[in-house]
């Protein structure tokens, strides 16, 4: 390919680039996104995209093409990538094995053999440093001049978008927090169910989302808006919502209000998450025949994230110990599911149930500390985004 032809696919790739990053808001695709559109873009055999830590002062990459996305850490200041980030100077070694900053711990972990490198600092709008492009044996000729002056150009359009990443990947462990303490507070008026409900819930939706092979954002989605299902539970007197036994027929009329005052709470949501929580915390109780409850929807009338939260809720509440009736074994609990598709449960929404079912078993057979399930369920927040 003569050297025209080589520039401008350089150039197409650059304005591609470009796109890529505007639109892309979950730091880990972005991430992903970033590592292959440099290799493509230098010519080279791996890219790593690593960022600072703020917290530990150690660069992190998640990203190493090559390397299945092992997390990879190295000390601020150590190494060609931590020298990069401490001086804000590119390194360019054409030979590793004659550089000193170089360590081939990586290499003797993974097998993989390093022999040139490109690295520039990641400079955000205010010049602030916040992670290192690291570019590795590039195909044919060596690194030059002209590949410096490329990654610098995207470290500078990739910076901004890495930084609205993270603010909008804060943002959401923020909401997904205060949504997970407002469902633990509605759960702990509810002497009935241990906080635990809302770990099997979230993991069990999650299951049978992945087992009806919804988009991964989906799975996100109903993963923590299900937690919501029973968020109208505040609304509902202590007298009811307490009471050590079975509810008469005028107290559970009230009761089954909690999927109206969980509507009320919910509607007009302007994100998306919330939205899908509507859905659910309204729709859970309604059958496909037209039997359920509160406005007696029949199968396509139902969002599908109410029918996959139907199907985990009432798994988990048959597999639970309760003052007016004993646990049931999940067998048992599974044949009631499978005995009420097409009746209560979506028949769609119960095959997929049976496709993942023995992972729900793992989950289930998982102890059920009250305290320690409450705190680890917020923890979770940490590693999810959506």
């Amino acid at each position: 390919m003569i050297r025209e032809e080589v520039l401008e696919k350089r150039l197409r790739l650059l304005v591609n680039f470009g796109g890529v990053v505007s639109r892309e808001t979950n730091l880990s695709k972005l991430l992903e996104l970033i590592a292959e559109q440099v290799k493509n873009i230098i010519g080279c055999d791996r890219c790593s995209v690593f960022l600072i830590d703020p917290e530990t002062r150690e660069l992190w990459s998640k990203v190493a093409l090559g390397l299945q996305n092992t997390e990879i850490r190295v000390p601020f200041g150590k190494g060609i990538v931590g020298n990069v980030a401490s001086t804000g100077q590119t390194i360019k070694v054409l030979h590793v094995d004659q550089d000193p900053r170089f360590t081939h711990d990586l290499d003797r972990m993974t097998g993989y053999r390093t022999r040139s490198i490109l690295a520039v600092p990641l400079k955000n709008v205010a010049g602030k440093i916040i992670g290192v492009f690291e570019a590795m044996n590039k195909t044919g000729t060596g690194f030059d001049a002209e590949d410096e002056g490329i990654l610098q150009l995207i470290s500078s359009l990739a910076a901004s978008g890495i930084e609205n990443a993270e603010l909008y990947q804060s943002l959401s462990k923020s909401q997904l927090e205060t949504i997970q303490r407002l469902a633990i507070t509605a759960e702990y008026r509810d002497q009935h169910d241990v906080v635990i409900h809302l770990r099997h819930i979230r993991d069990y939706s999650a299951l049978i989302a992945q087992g009806l092979r919804m988009p991964e954002e989906e799975v996100e989605l109903i993963r923590y808006a299900s937690l919501m299902h029973d968020i109208g539970k505040v609304g509902i007197a202590d007298a009811i919502l307490l009471k050590p036994g079975k509810l008469t027929a005028e107290e559970y009329e009230e009761m089954k209000k909690h999927t109206l005052y969980g509507a009320k709470i919910l509607c007009n949501a302007e994100s998306e998450l919330l939205k899908v929580a509507y859905k659910v915390a309204s729709s859970h109780h309604e059958k496909v025949d037209g039997t359920g409850y509160p406005a007696r929807l029949r199968d396509g009338q139902i969002p599908i994230y109410a029918k996959i939260v139907s199907v985990a809720d009432v798994f988990d509440a048959l597999c639970a110990q309760r003052v007016y009736k004993p646990r049931w074994e999940p067998e048992k609990a599974r044949e009631y599911i499978r005995g009420e598709s097409g009746k209560s449960f979506d028949p769609v929404v119960v095959g997929a149930f049976e496709r993942v079912f023995d992972e729900i078993l793992k989950i289930h057979a998982l102890g059920d500390d009250r305290t320690t399930i409450s705190a680890q369920i917020i923890r979770e927040t940490n590693g999810h985004s959506y």
